[in-house]
């Protein structure tokens, strides 16, 4: 009598065979370049950020550098991601060939080339981008990532806008830090510097950070940099004295973040209690109307009790897309920037050409959606092209 053997490794080699085959094609899957910012067709003017990126996600360990060329120039070289960097597109918007050039370890080369578009001026009347920063989150308060810009709908004074610049929050921020030093926050300074240390020490290593203490008078304690190690040593000098100019704080720090490219944010750390401003609350409102950085604040003291200095702070932050935070001891401190710090990771930032051809200080509400979907988009309420000096 014959005994009849089962080969009963025959299923799982199979399977091992069709993993390595599935292991097979992934390799083969050739490495690709993609500009993600600008895109084909869009519009640059001022300081933008170029960005690009290596796909699948497996072959970016393979990418040496990556070196971003505009209209033939070489603008930078960066050797790991995200691979991004400034550019100064000029006042006006024109056409331009962005060129990124991806060397591979293996000496292979990725290339991607997009063209931006001019747009015809009359006289000469300047168009803007306006620039707009949006946090999504959705019914239960996640962050929802992984969106792509066709997935946003701009719309300004109820007409749709056709974004032209997408950027989401792997790209660095510009951040002013502007910490309220004030005889009427002594007894908290101690606990804010520490937790405004972790705070500023949980930033991405390419965030570029601006010091500011206010009292009386407004001064820089750290100046635009990447330098952890330097704001360590400003928040580490802080000692509290004299009034509060909460208002010329916010006006100042609107002016050090206009400057800059990019996403823009700057967090307020302060009791609220306004007493030595030169310029009043409607002034420092225009000014955040005026600019596309997203204010966050936290507040301690006599802004955890009043109701007043509350609404007054949340209605400058709400105009900007920011949010605002109460807290007494360090506890809040520290839940108050974990939560800034998950805002600013999930940030995507959208911008179109401005539909006006003139600063006349208009207001334009913008709304800003992601249609089919039950998400909640936080993004600035809307903005003034204000006349130019």
């Amino acid at each position: 009598m014959k005994t009849r053997r089962t080969n009963r490794k025959g299923p799982f080699t199979a399977l091992l065979a069709a993993a390595a085959l599935v292991g097979l094609a992934a390799q083969a899957a050739p490495a690709r370049l993609r500009i993600v910012s600008p895109i084909e067709g869009g519009y640059l003017a001022g300081t933008v950020r170029l960005v690009a990126e290596v796909e699948p996600s497996s072959a970016v360990r393979d990418v040496a550098k990556v070196t971003f060329y505009a209209d033939g120039t070489q603008v930078c070289e960066t050797a790991a991601p995200p691979f991004d960097c400034e550019w100064d597109a000029g006042e006006r918007i024109r056409a331009h060939q962005i060129r990124a050039v991806a060397d591979m370890r293996d000496g292979s080369r990725l290339v991607q080339t997009v063209a931006t578009k001019a747009i015809e001026y009359v006289e000469a009347v300047d168009v803007d981008l306006v620039q707009v920063t949006a946090v999504v989150t959705d019914d239960q308060g996640t962050f929802v990532t992984g969106l792509t810009q066709k997935d946003f709908v701009v719309s300004e004074d109820g007409r749709r806008q056709t974004i032209t610049n997408f950027a989401d929050g792997s790209t660095p921020v510009e951040l002013v830090a502007a910490i309220d030093v004030s005889s009427s926050v002594q007894a908290a300074l101690p606990g804010m510097k520490k937790s405004a240390a972790r705070f500023l020490a949980g930033l991405e290593s390419r965030d570029r950070v601006t010091v500011l203490g206010f009292n009386d008078n407004i001064f820089t304690l750290a100046r635009r940099s990447t330098d952890a190690t330097a704001r360590d040593r400003a928040i580490g000098r802080l000692a509290a004295w004299g009034g509060t100019a909460l208002y010329d704080a916010i006006v100042k720090g609107v002016e050090v973040l206009g400057a800059q490219g990019g996403r823009r944010s700057m967090v307020l750390f302060t009791d609220g209690d306004d007493q030595s401003s030169h310029v009043a609350v409607n002034e420092a409102l225009a000014q955040v109307e005026a600019s596309d950085a997203v204010v966050y604040a936290v507040g301690q003291g006599r802004a955890v009790r009043e109701k007043d200095l509350q609404k007054l702070i949340q209605q400058i932050t709400k105009t900007s897309g920011g949010r605002s935070f109460f807290a007494d001891g360090a506890n809040g401190l520290d839940e108050a920037f974990a939560a800034i710090l998950d805002d600013l990771r999930h940030q995507y930032t959208l911008a179109y050409p401005a539909p006006h051809d003139k600063r006349d200080g208009a207001w334009h509400k913008l709304s800003v959606e992601v249609p089919g979907k039950k998400y909640r988009v936080r993004a600035r309420q809307g903005y003034r092209l204000a006349p130019k000096p």
